[in-house]
Protein backbone atom coordinates (compact mmCIF):
# COMPACT_ATOMS: atom_id res chain seq x y z
CA UNK A 1 0.00 0.00 0.00
CA UNK A 2 1.65 3.63 -1.08
CA UNK A 3 1.41 6.28 1.77
CA UNK A 4 1.38 9.41 1.02
CA UNK A 5 2.42 12.16 2.41
CA UNK A 6 1.53 15.88 2.41
CA UNK A 7 3.40 19.01 3.26
CA UNK A 8 2.94 22.75 2.89
CA UNK A 9 -0.95 23.90 3.94
CA UNK A 10 -1.62 26.89 5.94
CA UNK A 11 -2.69 30.55 5.83
CA UNK A 12 -2.61 33.43 3.36
CA UNK A 13 -4.23 36.26 2.11
CA UNK A 14 -5.51 36.58 -1.09
CA UNK A 15 -3.86 36.99 -3.55
CA UNK A 16 -0.60 35.43 -1.55
CA UNK A 17 0.87 32.12 -2.70
CA UNK A 18 1.53 28.55 -0.97
CA UNK A 19 3.35 25.43 -2.38
CA UNK A 20 2.24 21.77 -1.78
CA UNK A 21 3.91 18.88 -1.64
CA UNK A 22 3.18 15.08 -1.59
CA UNK A 23 5.91 12.43 -1.07
CA UNK A 24 5.06 8.74 -1.59
CA UNK A 25 6.31 5.90 0.40
CA UNK A 26 7.52 3.85 -2.80
CA UNK A 27 6.88 3.91 -6.45
CA UNK A 28 4.70 1.42 -8.06
CA UNK A 29 2.78 0.84 -11.41
CA UNK A 30 -0.61 2.49 -9.30
CA UNK A 31 1.74 5.50 -9.80
CA UNK A 32 1.48 6.73 -12.77
CA UNK A 33 -0.60 9.27 -12.34
CA UNK A 34 -0.96 11.60 -8.79
CA UNK A 35 -2.79 14.70 -8.28
CA UNK A 36 -4.63 16.90 -6.12
CA UNK A 37 -8.23 17.54 -4.71
CA UNK A 38 -9.83 19.41 -2.31
CA UNK A 39 -13.17 19.52 -0.59
CA UNK A 40 -14.40 22.71 0.77
CA UNK A 41 -16.15 22.43 4.04
CA UNK A 42 -20.15 21.76 2.87
CA UNK A 43 -18.65 20.71 -0.38
CA UNK A 44 -18.04 17.13 -2.31
CA UNK A 45 -14.15 16.60 -2.78
CA UNK A 46 -13.37 18.13 -6.59
CA UNK A 47 -10.28 18.16 -8.66
CA UNK A 48 -7.30 20.31 -8.80
CA UNK A 49 -4.71 18.99 -10.98
CA UNK A 50 -3.41 15.93 -12.16
CA UNK A 51 0.22 14.72 -13.89
CA UNK A 52 1.78 11.61 -15.61
CA UNK A 53 5.19 10.29 -14.91
CA UNK A 54 5.87 11.55 -18.53
CA UNK A 55 4.67 14.96 -17.14
CA UNK A 56 1.42 15.50 -18.81
CA UNK A 57 -0.32 17.85 -16.77
CA UNK A 58 -4.51 18.43 -16.66
CA UNK A 59 -5.65 21.49 -14.46
CA UNK A 60 -9.62 22.14 -13.54
CA UNK A 61 -10.93 25.37 -14.76
CA UNK A 62 -10.73 27.47 -11.40
CA UNK A 63 -7.03 26.95 -10.96
CA UNK A 64 -6.15 26.52 -14.92
CA UNK A 65 -3.24 29.98 -15.00
CA UNK A 66 -2.72 30.40 -11.18
CA UNK A 67 -1.78 26.77 -10.07
CA UNK A 68 0.98 24.94 -11.32
CA UNK A 69 1.91 20.97 -10.56
CA UNK A 70 5.38 19.40 -10.97
CA UNK A 71 6.66 15.98 -10.13
CA UNK A 72 10.15 14.73 -8.93
CA UNK A 73 10.16 11.10 -10.06
CA UNK A 74 13.26 9.98 -8.62
CA UNK A 75 11.75 11.28 -4.97
CA UNK A 76 8.45 10.33 -6.11
CA UNK A 77 7.21 13.62 -5.24
CA UNK A 78 4.37 15.97 -6.52
CA UNK A 79 4.54 19.92 -5.64
CA UNK A 80 1.63 22.19 -6.45
CA UNK A 81 2.70 25.48 -6.61
CA UNK A 82 0.05 28.13 -5.97
CA UNK A 83 -0.46 31.55 -7.16
CA UNK A 84 -3.76 34.63 -6.89
CA UNK A 85 -4.85 32.67 -3.85
CA UNK A 86 -8.57 33.17 -3.82
CA UNK A 87 -11.10 32.42 -0.66
CA UNK A 88 -12.79 30.58 -2.50
CA UNK A 89 -9.56 28.36 -2.64
CA UNK A 90 -9.95 27.42 0.74
CA UNK A 91 -10.39 23.70 1.59
CA UNK A 92 -8.92 20.28 2.51
CA UNK A 93 -6.45 19.58 -0.07
CA UNK A 94 -5.72 16.16 -0.63
CA UNK A 95 -2.94 14.17 -2.64
CA UNK A 96 -3.63 11.14 -4.67
CA UNK A 97 -2.35 8.69 -6.83
CA UNK A 98 -3.66 6.83 -9.63
CA UNK A 99 -2.96 4.81 -13.18
CA UNK A 100 -5.04 7.03 -15.24
CA UNK A 101 -5.14 11.11 -15.90
CA UNK A 102 -8.19 11.50 -14.82
CA UNK A 103 -10.61 13.86 -13.14
CA UNK A 104 -12.89 11.28 -11.30
CA UNK A 105 -12.05 10.49 -7.51
CA UNK A 106 -12.92 7.28 -7.80
CA UNK A 107 -10.13 6.20 -10.76
CA UNK A 108 -7.36 7.37 -7.78
CA UNK A 109 -6.06 4.39 -5.47
CA UNK A 110 -4.27 5.97 -2.82
CA UNK A 111 -5.16 9.09 -1.06
CA UNK A 112 -2.94 11.18 1.59
CA UNK A 113 -4.82 12.59 5.26
CA UNK A 114 -5.08 15.97 3.25
CA UNK A 115 -3.51 19.45 4.63
CA UNK A 116 -5.40 22.61 5.12
CA UNK A 117 -5.52 25.86 3.08
CA UNK A 118 -7.22 28.81 4.21
CA UNK A 119 -6.99 32.18 2.09
CA UNK A 120 -8.52 35.05 4.16
CA UNK A 121 -10.28 38.08 2.22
Amino acid sequence: QVQLVESGGGVVQAGGSLRLSCTASLRTFDMDVMGWFRQAQGKEREFVAAIEWTDSTTYSDYVKGRFTLTRDNKNNTVTLQMNSLKPEDTAVYYCAAGRTLDTANEKYTSWGQGTQVTVSS
